[in-house]
């Protein structure tokens, strides 16, 4: 993997892994009572956490003019482990048994295709 590929595809895990921040931050904001609807969808989490998405569907983009398409989905997989991890630091999810061997199977079939 040349330096520039490798630059780009970090740029796109990068993404990917703000992207599942800004899901724990909706998830927390979906968590707390709120006042009015309104209040529901127009507060400062919610906002955030789009603004979050926004700058990580540019990353995404910036990331595909040189990380090739057959290789954007096995890095966009990445966000399956770092929502496993986030989900059990920020919202004390557990890890049970399928979950892990869910995890070691995507994390292997990332390891396989990057060899």
């Amino acid at each position: 993997m040349n330096k520039t590929l490798l630059i780009y595809s970090s740029v796109l895990i990068l993404g990917v892994f703000i992207s599942n921040i800004s899901q724990i931050i909706l998830k927390k904001s979906a968590d707390k009572k709120h006042g009015s609807v309104i209040k529901e969808y127009l507060n400062p989490y919610v906002i955030g956490a789009y603004f979050i998405f926004f700058l990580a569907t540019f990353m995404s983009i910036y990331a595909y003019k040189v990380v090739p398409l057959t290789m954007g989905p096995i890095l966009e997989s990445t966000g399956y482990f770092f929502m496993t991890v986030l989900g059990m630091i920020f919202l004390k999810e557990k890890l049970n048994a399928k979950k892990a061997v869910a995890l070691c199977i995507i994390v292997a079939g990332i390891v396989i295709y990057s060899l």
